[in-house]
């Protein structure tokens, strides 16, 4: 395809933590739900291991990632808008159906629609909590005490707090997966965040 039909979206860093972050949280949501006993395949102990070092690793590349996103001024793409909102529900619920045009047209400066700036706002300030407030506690359930939280907390509230917010992600993944096949062709989104280029519609 000509270039003039392409725009280049996604930089290597981006890219980069992109795939990290979805191979991370596909290791926490397999190893942590067999913590929970919900199948066996690494054994409990190894799993609690590969979970526990995982969500470390998490939290290290979004650390990395915040402070990229503050540096470049790549976090203005995720403030919220709800201009458009109504056109992009319509376009999702039945207009990609009957292969109406996309309302929203992706450029560098705004690469998510205001559907997707309103789930990341709901990830970040609702279930990213959730998730990380109870691992953590779970994680430092030995220090409960010194902390003086242990009178108020009990092990299991926190473990099905977790696997609450664990549900969730799961929800939030396969939702995300399924629109990566929303494009013009099914595969169009996940090349374009494999080679950071868009083909214009």
């Amino acid at each position: 395809m000509n270039t003039a039909n392409r725009i280049y979206l996604y930089n290597r860093y981006e890219r980069f933590w992109h795939w990290s972050q979805a191979l991370l949280v596909i290791s926490m949501l397999i190893t942590g739900f067999e913590v929970h006993g919900s199948f066996t395949l690494f054994g409990f102990e190894q799993a609690v291991n590969l979970h526990t070092l995982s969500a470390w690793t998490l939290l290290t590349l979004w650390a990395f990632t915040i402070f990229w996103q503050f540096t470049t001024g790549e976090w203005r793409q995720y403030i919220p808008t709800l201009k458009k909102v109504d056109a992009m529900v319509r376009y999702y619920a039945f207009g990609i159906f009957r292969h109406a045009p996309n309302p929203f047209q992706k450029t560098a400066d705004k690469k998510h629609n205001p559907l997707q700036r309103l789930a990341y706002l709901a990830l970040l300030s609702m279930l990213s909590p959730i998730i990380w407030g109870s691992g953590l506690l779970y994680l430092f359930y030995a220090s409960w005490a010194s902390l003086g939280v242990d009178g108020y907390l009990s092990l299991e509230a926190v473990a099905l707090v977790h696997t609450a917010g664990a549900f969730l992600m799961l929800v939030f993944f396969i939702a995300h997966v399924y629109l990566t096949t929303t494009g013009h062709t099914p595969t169009a989104h996940i090349k374009t965040m494999i080679t950071g280029w868009e083909e214009a519609d």
